[in-house]
């Protein structure tokens, strides 16, 4: 199961889908958070998401990752990147406490759920988290091609 290709970064399209991380986020250093996007999604012909359209699934998801890089990493309107990781559970403001939770969720989707646009490329990639059973290639056999079976003489009751 292999696409052909790899999708091509378009700062321009990034940028209309996601203004509100684009205004801060200069093409070049987005240009980096795409090729990270890369190590959580193969963008080459075996990736497990065949279609690799400029515009298609693969692009898509690979977007999100990139706005969820961007979102974790990068300084978004002046406020610089959060050191917590997880969702913020508990707060409060005498003496300042703030406790974080990565939730109950499996293996790597608490790291997806930090942000909406993680969590909605774990949703995106569900189908393709399931296993793949390929059969090998089977070939009919007639009757003759069996040896006969024959029973002993004196093999007693059957």
């Amino acid at each position: 199961m292999s696409g052909t290709g790899t999708v091509a970064f378009d700062y321009a399209f990034w940028q209309a889908q996601y203004p509100q991380l684009a205004a801060s986020v200069p093409p070049a250093q987005a240009l980096g958070f795409w090729a990270q996007a890369g190590l959580y999604l193969d963008n080459t012909g075996c990736s497990p998401i065949v279609d690799a359209t400029p515009y298609g699934k693969r692009a898509i998801i690979l977007y999100m990752i990139t706005s969820h890089i961007a979102a974790l990493f990068a300084t978004i309107n002046g406020n610089a990147p959060s050191p917590l990781v997880g969702r913020i559970n508990s707060a409060s403001e005498g003496s300042v406490s703030v406790q974080t939770d990565v939730g109950d969720l499996p293996g790597s989707a608490q790291w997806f759920a930090q942000t909406p646009y993680g969590f909605a490329a774990w949703q995106a990639m569900a189908p393709y988290r399931t296993a793949l059973y390929i059969a090998p290639p089977q070939q009919p056999l007639g009757w003759l091609s069996y040896p006969p079976f024959i029973l002993p003489v004196n093999a007693g009751p059957y």
